[in-house]
């Protein structure tokens, strides 16, 4: 299928081909009819991508700082790497989608194949979306009219923060294409508007719409005092974008007493403390769609709010637009500026930055083809062993997967994704054969011999399950099960499948100080190990949080030092012991006790409290009158022993070394270079001291 991207890094808009969407748990998959470009947003991130470096930094301030703290922890070079790329990664534009549904995932009920619905889905001839961020269209109102409903709730929400009264006054500074449509809604609210823009010909078409409009260069306070009312008005809702803070002030002065701002667009939030305390003003940002957006519980997991406590959130604002359109109160028809063919879609944002055009609607073909996934290449695979499919194409694959496999020549046959774009970007970039969105393509081809699983947590062990079915050997990002039924399960198949290979992700036993020290440490048993790790805080909402996606911080990322601790011990776990202090549901400030079979201890610290500019992982090995540091991976020092002392690289977690070990083990036989028993272990030890945290006793591991 063909899907519009921009490229952050060159700043071009393309049209490219890549493979379409799979259907997913909770989504239904549409066929594009009309799609909307989203002037605002669409114009800022094309105009973003377009800047030098420097111009990308002074316009994010905070990703500045992010990145200086990474090179005070991890080095200039690992640190510029990461943000080329991530540059280096395109993102699909658009989010106003029309279309019919042409399947639904086993788990939806409250959508049929054949309903004509908008999403918040792309500039795609096929986009796949979760049931909450879908709306049935009505069948009076067309595909061109139902693709505004999208952007329109943006608009509506900031007029549900307002809470508008039949008869009041408001002001709405900006009229693009959400400020006409608020300025409508708030029409058939029963207020009356008044609409600034720097813009003379917006003006002039606002006004054309019967939104009576000023040219904001003009004495703004002077026109509502005198025009309108001299009192102030009711409410301003702020729709433009501006750098100062001169709409924020603007707004304040033509407020009367107690009156309220409500933030729609961008604006520098300097308040002038003497006009909002003079007048109790209230001011507040209006978030997107409404209550639900940027809640992964609500979008992708398809958990609504209760309708007696949440009264409108995202899909019920999409609902209520429709409506609108449905019993013809909001006509949009005419703030349609232009159509254009989607394979004609360069020529739509062409002239964008330039153009007054209010929007632009793309119209697509409705002979195009639903094809499971396309980009499926002719080539024949060059080497007749070591046929590698990988499956997860996101940040940890594009940043550390991809460019270790590539530099160790692996013969990789296919990339997949679920939606198909990223799978596609890396294909092109890495020169693998096939981009899709189709797993099974991967499974039913007796060529590949080995999978990579690169996905999120919570899929691990069902890919894995898989992958022994379709007796194929396997390389799993950590974790291997998140629980222990699926754990379980995992164990279960490979009993009776035990040629195939498992390797794990556990690169920091492959780092070369790490295997440095192991081979200073010798045969000692009377090892004590301390392991502190400066993981840093992550947002409440973060899906490493969710035990049902990521397992949590401790199973679903603390789990590379329990491999690490094993490895220097080469032993296995035999009790763990736990206590935590942090605040949130999920462990993540973690004093962590083990004790192995062969009598080694050793604890690992595991804090989210600390501060990004110290070091993130520092290991303490203490043996024989002996002690080794290794400091986050770069330095390695030695206290008492002969012939060394210390030895410094530039930071190494391993990654490339695991992955030259994985092709030359799958390339000229061997076993996996950890046993899977090992890999099991390390796992149920993570599943204990969850335990151990919420029992508060010791627990032992069979």
């Amino acid at each position: 299928m063909k899907q519009i991207i921009q490229h952050l890094n060159t700043g071009e808009t393309l049209l490219e081909e890549v493979p379409a969407p799979a259907i997913q748990k909770g989504c239904v998959l549409i066929k594009t009819k009309c799609s909307l470009i989203s002037p605002g947003t669409e114009k800022m991130l094309i105009e973003f991508s377009k800047y030098n470096l420097l111009s990308k930094a002074r316009n994010n301030p905070e990703r500045v700082k992010q990145v200086l703290d990474k090179i005070k922890s991890d080095g200039i070079i690992p640190t510029l790497e990461a943000v080329f790329k991530k540059l280096d990664q395109p993102l699909p534009l658009g989010y106003c989608n029309a279309g019919e549904v042409i399947a639904i995932a086993d788990d939806i009920t409250e959508f049929k194949v054949g309903d004509r619905v908008i999403s918040n889905g792309g500039h795609a001839e096929f986009v796949c979306i979760p049931k909450n961020l879908v709306a049935k269209i009505p069948d009076n109102v067309e595909y061109e009219e139902a693709v505004f409903t999208v952007i329109a709730a943006i608009g509506l929400q900031s007029i549900r923060l307002a809470q508008p009264q039949l008869g009041e006054i408001f002001v709405v500074f900006g009229l693009g294409l959400v400020g006409i449509l608020t300025a409508k809604l708030l029409a058939i609210n029963g207020c009356k508007v008044v609409g600034f823009d720097i813009d003379e010909e917006r003006v002039e078409f606002a006004n054309t719409l019967n939104i009576n409009s000023y040219n904001i260069n003009s004495d703004v306070e002077s026109i509502i005092r005198t025009n309108i009312i001299h009192s102030g008005v009711d409410a301003v809702i702020i729709t433009a974008a501006a750098q100062n803070d001169k709409l924020i002030s603007t707004a304040a002065k033509i407020c009367r007493k107690k009156a309220r701002i409500i933030l729609v667009g961008i604006a520098d939030l300097k308040f002038e403390r003497e006009e909002f305390y003079k007048k109790e003003l209230q001011f507040q940002i209006s978030c997107s769609y409404g209550p639900g957006r940027y809640d992964e519980s609500y979008e992708d997991g398809g958990i609504d709010y209760p309708l007696a406590y949440v009264r409108w959130t995202e899909k019920r604002n999409f609902e209520s637009i429709l409506e609108c359109l449905q019993n013809k109160t909001l006509d949009v028809k005419p703030l349609i500026s232009g159509k254009f063919v989607f394979s004609k879609a360069a020529d739509a944002y062409k002239n964008l930055t330039d153009t007054k055009a209010i929007t632009n609607l793309l119209v697509y073909d409705d002979e195009s083809p639903y094809i499971q996934s396309i980009l499926v290449s002719e080539k024949i695979a060059k080497a007749s062993k070591g046929i590698i499919g990988i499956i997860g194409a996101g940040n940890f694959a594009s940043m550390t997967l991809l460019p270790a496999l590539k530099k160790n020549k692996a013969n990789i046959k296919y990339i997949s994704s679920a939606s198909g774009l990223n799978a596609q970007q890396l294909a092109k970039k890495y020169n693998i054969e096939n981009a899709v969105s189709n797993n099974q393509m991967i499974f039913e081809d007796p060529a590949v011999e080995l999978v990579v699983i690169s996905t999120r947590h919570d899929t691990h062990a069902e890919l894995i399950l898989q992958s022994i079915t379709h007796k194929k050997h396997i390389f799993t990002e950590k974790p291997i099960a998140i629980n222990a039924v699926q754990l379980s399960a995992i164990e279960e198949a490979y009993r009776t499948s035990e040629q195939i290979l498992f390797f794990t992700g556990f690169n920091r036993r492959h780092a070369p100080l790490a295997v440095k020290a192991k081979q200073l440490i010798g045969a000692f048993e009377d090892l004590n190990i301390v392991i502190t790790v400066n993981a840093g805080i992550l947002p409440s909402d973060h899906w490493l949080h969710n035990e049902q996606i990521g397992g949590g911080r401790i199973i679903g990322e603390a789990c590379h030092f329990f491999d690490l601790m094993s490895f220097f011990a080469s032993s296995d776990i035999s009790d763990v012991y736990a206590t935590d202090n942090s605040t949130s549901a999920s462990p993540e400030n973690s004093i962590i006790h083990l004790t192995y079979k062969n009598g080694v201890q050793g604890v690992i610290n595991y804090f989210s409290n600390g501060n990004k500019s110290y070091p993130k992982e520092k290991i303490e090995i203490y043996s024989g009158n002996r002690v080794l540091i290794l400091d986050n991976f770069k330095k390695l020092t030695g206290y008492g022993f002969k012939n060394f002392s210390v030895k410094k690289t530039l930071q190494n977690k391993g990654h490339q070394d695991q992955f030259e070990s994985m092709v030359n083990i799958l390339l000229s036989g061997g076993k996996a270079y950890t046993s899977f028993s090992s890999l099991v272990n390390t796992t149920k030890a993570t599943f204990a001291a969850v335990k151990s945290i919420r029992e508060k006793n010791v627990v032992k591991i069979d």
